[in-house]
């Protein structure tokens, strides 16, 4: 019978799950919606019913409200609830606010969406042996710096540190050990294995199948004849086998920014005025990032969808200055422009980064 390979049940996983993130930031901000329910979705009363929830607070959720519901549902589900627009550039801050305190644990973390994310803290920067303190000390220095809660969950696997951060929410630490993996996936409902969704659930009950336990009887061979694929992951999964890594990149490679444009630009005032808007968002990320790079690329597509690119590469790294972006963006986009072209698409991007830590540094090495 396969069982974890040893070696994978040494790791240490913890998954960290924002609690009500959107919803929780909106609170945060403006505290007189905590007593309400709140429901983050443009209000159904004003868009003639269209919409979709992002996220709900607890207390929206008591009533059945969900993500990805319809706004114009949840609005029928609770009918006093307060609806707030989406604020997706703030919540895109604090998420970034809220993996450079990761960074200072691990970098080797697997960004889920804004508000999850996995880290593997097997081997830490704090040289913590135990993964619980790690989660602890992360929960409470982003409290500290954001005063929001999040709940964790600890395991060998991302599949049981998922499962673990969900079994206590909000503000919950939860471990799986491998030792107790067996009993806590032979009782779990088959609706909470990932990647069983609504379609497959009525498959899976008409087979008989409401439990992990149930699931474990299952054979390879007829767990594949049943749902492809995706049966060899459950056979897997069901005893406790998820050997993927977290999943990360050391180093960025590169920062842009591009807009589409409909109606094209057709003047070549309208394309400068473009090309400094997009050497400022540059300039800004980069900035945030930390970064600097050695080489400038100019992207533009025109009305008839050709698509040119150019580029510049300085022997030092270039400033990081929006009015130094352009400039060079402007230089490349008269080497490559044509009369009377329309452009559908601009962009701009800094390639070539390194850390603003690393100084380039010229050695005088030859005297006068």
């Amino acid at each position: 019978m396969p069982q974890p390979d040893p070696q994978f049940t040494q790791r240490k996983i913890i998954h960290v799950d924002m609690d009500a993130f959107y919803a929780s930031i909106e609170e945060r901000d403006h505290p007189e919606l905590k007593t309400h329910p709140l429901v983050i979705a443009k209000d159904p009363r004003k868009t003639g019913g269209r919409g979709v929830v992002a996220t709900a607070n607890y207390l929206a959720r008591a009533h059945g409200i969900h993500s990805a519901m319809s706004a114009s549902e949840a609005l029928k589900l609770c009918p006093e609830a307060v609806f707030q627009t989406p604020n997706f550039p703030l919540y895109r801050q604090v998420s970034e606010q809220i993996h450079r305190i990761f960074h200072e644990y691990t970098d080797i973390i697997e960004p889920v969406a804004f508000d999850e994310a996995y880290l593997d803290v097997t081997q830490n920067k704090h040289h913590l042996h135990s993964a619980v303190q790690v989660a602890h000390e992360l929960q409470a220095e982003i409290y500290d710096q954001t005063h929001l809660t999040c709940s964790t969950g600890i395991s060998y696997s991302k599949f049981l540190a998922k499962e673990a951060s969900d079994y206590r929410k909000p503000v919950g630490v939860s471990v799986i050990l491998p030792e107790d993996a067996h009993d806590f996936l032979m009782a779990l409902p088959i609706e909470r294995f990932r990647g069983v969704g609504k379609k497959t659930v009525p498959k899976m009950h008409d087979l008989g199948i409401q439990t992990g336990a149930d699931l474990y009887r299952w054979s390879q061979l007829a767990l594949i004849h049943d749902f492809g694929k995706f049966g060899y992951v459950l056979y897997q999964r069901v005893r406790g086998i998820d050997e993927r890594p977290v999943a990360y990149q050391r180093e960025r490679k590169s920062i842009g920014k591009e807009r589409t444009y409909g109606p094209p630009l057709t003047t070549p005032g309208e394309v400068e005025n473009q090309l400094q808007r997009l050497a400022e968002l540059v300039a800004t990320a980069v900035a945030r990032k930390q970064r600097h790079g050695k080489t400038l690329v100019l992207k533009l597509r025109t009305s008839d969808f050709t698509t040119v690119t150019k580029r510049v590469t300085q022997d030092d790294f270039i400033e990081n200055e929006a009015a130094r972006y352009y400039e060079l963006a402007l230089d490349l986009y008269h080497s490559v422009a044509t009369a009377d072209e329309e452009i559908r698409l601009l962009g701009i991007t800094i390639t070539g980064l390194a850390s603003q830590t690393f100084e380039n540094v010229r050695l005088p090495l030859w005297g006068d």
